[in-house]
């Protein structure tokens, strides 16, 4: 969701958890990269095989925020979403 610093900021005090536009468009980014693998390769996956593809791609990043983001209470995904290697 696209905020400003300020509005951000707010949100964390607040305890919201605030998804940053890197960790909240992951899912169609992975999609389309997922798209573009079939396509290259020539193949047809079924549904089930892009949503365990996909399912998997999202819980990395989750476990990735949570590593790096973590913090008592919640998970801070802003500071998740600087991990290494995003």
């Amino acid at each position: 969701m696209p905020t400003t610093i300020d509005a951000t900021d707010l949100f964390l005090e607040a305890g919201v958890l605030f998804a940053p536009g890197k960790a909240a468009n992951a899912g169609g980014v992975a999609t389309s990269g997922l798209e573009m693998a079939q396509n290259a390769a020539r193949l047809g996956w079924k549904a089930e095989k892009v949503d365990a593809r996909l399912h998997h791609i999202m819980l990395d990043i989750h476990h990735a925020c949570v590593e790096y983001g973590g913090e008592a209470s919640q998970t801070n995904y802003v500071r998740g979403r600087i991990s290494p290697g995003s």
